[in-house]
């Protein structure tokens, strides 16, 4: 059974192109979603890097999430429902052969764009929300400080989970509450947060060590058993604090879209809001932002003389 990125995908190549009889143009295709996908889930971009994880936890949820990323980012709907039928293709496939323990995708569709769009919290919403959150850690446990300083630390800096799990601890500059970020295509930014994210991250970090396992390296956040988090169980302490809170339910990207949209909102142009998110092309962030139409006529009728 594979157990690296590339095993994985030269497996999957050897059933698109022999058994599948597809060309390798449509085959090289069906990798590249794939290799996406695997991205998406947290898996790192090298050939040796493990994806046992990843894969034993993907569920239905996690796949409209990647659809929704995907949307946020531009993608076109006949991109969409290509890449929908492509992993509906890679989920049959691998739990044939034992990789999944389900056929994740096969109630997988792709909807409109407009309903792939994550949702967005209001400002008060991620304030109960956040609130939620540092209520369940006063009480000392261990994995809410934890969850508490996760929550802060995606809505401040708008980061994506796979960014955040991939966070280290040397990554964090306490003196001017920044933090380096390693993005797509390993391009490097600098995110700053506020004092709240702060205080959450120094709760954090004063307990951290109670549970680290010796393999753990520098890595930022933990999971349960002490090693670096993954990003299924980021995914899951966003939505359980969002039922305990009482908001609608969305996971870290609706978090990082919710953050985009305030920022926005606040003021904030965007070719900031684009160098926050790490966007490649302005045109992403357009897409990816909602301005409502009273900032827009606000927005107009300070900056046009002839408003």
């Amino acid at each position: 059974m594979p157990r690296t990125r590339a095993d994985l995908l030269a497996a999957y190549h050897r059933y698109l192109s022999l058994q599948r009889d597809l060309s390798q143009h449509t085959a090289r295709a069906y990798l590249v979603d794939i290799c996406d996908l695997l991205s998406f889930l947290g898996v790192g971009e090298g050939d040796a890097e493990p994806i046992g994880a990843a894969l034993a936890t993907l569920d239905l949820a996690d796949l409209r999430d990647w659809l929704a990323a995907l949307a946020a980012s531009g993608h076109s709907r006949a991109t969409l429902a290509r890449r929908s039928a492509s992993v509906r293709t890679f989920s049959a496939w691998a739990f044939e052969e034992g990789i999944l323990t389900s056929d994740v995708a096969a109630r997988l569709r792709a909807p409109r764009v407009d309903n792939l769009l994550p949702g967005v919290l209001t400002a008060q919403q991620a304030a109960q929300l956040l609130q939620t959150a540092a209520d369940l850690a006063a009480d000392g446990d261990i994995l809410a400080v934890r969850d508490l300083a996760i929550a802060e630390t995606l809505y401040a800096t708008g980061v994506r989970v796979s960014e955040l799990v991939g966070l280290d601890v040397t990554d964090l500059d306490h003196s001017q509450r920044t933090l380096r970020v390693l993005g797509k295509g390993r391009k490097e930014r600098t995110v700053p947060y506020g004092l709240p994210a702060a205080r959450a991250l120094e709760g954090w970090l004063s307990r951290r060590e109670e549970i680290c396992a010796p393999d753990a390296g520098t890595a930022l956040f933990l999971g349960a058993r002490g090693r670096r988090i993954d990003p299924r169980a980021a995914r899951d302490i966003v939505h359980r604090l969002c039922a305990a809170a009482g908001v609608p339910d969305l996971g870290p990207h609706g978090l990082r879209h919710s953050a985009a949209t305030h920022v926005l909102s606040g003021g904030a142009d965007l070719r900031s809001v684009q160098e926050l998110l790490g966007h490649s092309s302005l045109a992403t962030t357009q897409r990816y932002t909602h301005v409502s139409a009273e900032r827009l006529r606000s927005v107009y009728e300070q900056a046009f003389p002839r408003a």
